[in-house]
């Protein structure tokens, strides 16, 4: 069924040649940058020939540098950190009465899952100098925080889905009440975590941090995401406002671990800028990334219901470019991040360098 796009360059949020007063050099535009084409363009679909030949020869004209990752045993590191991120979760919310809240909380909390969030914050706390013990507790507010989205993410009043992380949902065991009560107390407990625990960091950085995250998470982030997103169920959109649903629903938390991790670990501002727009292009990445395993993968691979975008008619970058035509967006945002990292000892940066490359090259 064909549909209709509007693709503007300058509603792009990533390739801004100036963030939050930081300057930054322009960046070439390829097919992968689409809104980065200087001119209105209109496509009836994601197949029409017109609608890649339009960008075919900029793209050719104008290629990312690619910035190679460092060697690192990235593995082991992601077990170590992944290890140490547990533990400290599995101390932050014991099982005490009401024992059910909390047997709730702790069910979703400690079901798996990767440990992007808390491991970015810690990584990027590390590059600058701090240290892991600095930066554990808004690690672990990060994931509480990500565990309630999805907690409310799963519900029947919003995505309404059975399975996550190859699990049942909350409200499927526990009931909707306590699955909306269970996220919310893990909303609440993230931000009391982060000013009761973090060691070895000043107050003002600690409050700078959790004007990060309450940002990162409220109506001008997550949830601005969120709403954006239901609205648009069954319409039609443009990559402008798919590109706004992405950036706040998904990449404004990935953004706020690194960010945070930066402030927590001592960062001066233009370093913590610089970690905001690596971040700014790996939480896209994360997300585009999602859209392509959803049409792609099984429900067995990705522990979670696939082609649930498509059976709720939702827009994704698959659906209005083409699965080839997304990842090469993914492969240029990739290594628009890594260009970030450019600026560091290789070796300090290598954790998020290949987190970037893990990320877009993930299977679930």
């Amino acid at each position: 069924m064909a549909f209709s796009v509007t693709i503007s360059c300058y509603d792009n949020l990533l390739l801004k040649n100036s963030i939050n007063g930081l300057n930054t050099q322009p960046r070439a535009c390829s097919l992968d940058q689409i809104k980065c084409f200087p001119m209105k363009t209109k496509a009836t679909s994601a197949a029409n020939p017109s609608f890649k030949q339009s960008f075919r020869a900029h793209e050719e004209n104008n290629k990312t540098q690619k910035v190679p990752s460092p060697p690192f045993g990235f593995k082991e590191y992601m077990i170590q950190k992944g290890n140490q991120v547990n533990k400290a979760l599995v101390e932050a919310v014991p099982l005490q009465n009401p024992r059910k809240i909390h047997e709730a909380m702790r069910y979703s909390l400690l079901a798996g899952g990767k440990r992007v969030r808390p491991i970015l914050c810690i990584a990027s706390c590390e590059l600058v100098g701090g240290d892991e013990e600095s930066a554990m507790s808004t690690a672990c507010a990060l994931e509480m925080i990500h565990t309630m989205s999805l907690i409310h993410d799963d519900l029947p009043c919003m995505d309404n889905d059975d399975l996550r992380r190859g699990m049942p949902t909350s409200h499927k065991v526990f009931g909707e009440d306590t699955a909306v009560l269970a996220g919310d107390a893990l909303l609440a407990l993230a931000f009391e975590h982060v000013a009761r625990n973090t060691k070895n960091v000043s107050s003002d950085r600690v409050v700078q941090a959790l004007a990060e995250l309450g940002s990162a998470v409220g109506s001008k982030g997550l949830v601005a995401g969120q709403v954006v997103d239901i609205e648009s169920e069954g319409k039609e959109v443009s990559l402008s406002t798919l590109e706004y649903i992405h950036v706040h629903k998904t990449a404004k938390l990935l953004e706020a671990a690194v960010v945070c991790g930066a402030i927590m670990g001592g960062a001066d501002a233009t370093s913590v800028e610089r970690l905001r727009k690596y971040a700014r292009s790996i939480g896209l990445l994360f997300q585009v990334v999602d859209d392509i395993l959803d049409m792609t993968k099984s429900s067995e691979e990705l522990g979670k219901t696939a082609g649930k975008d498509l059976t709720s008619d939702k827009a994704t970058y698959p659906k209005l470019i083409g699965v080839d035509e997304a990842k090469k967006f993914a492969a240029q945002l990739t290594d628009q991040a890594n260009q970030e990292l450019s600026f560091y000892d290789p070796v300090k940066a290598a954790p998020l360098y290949h987190l970037a490359s893990y990320i877009v090259s993930r299977q679930n």
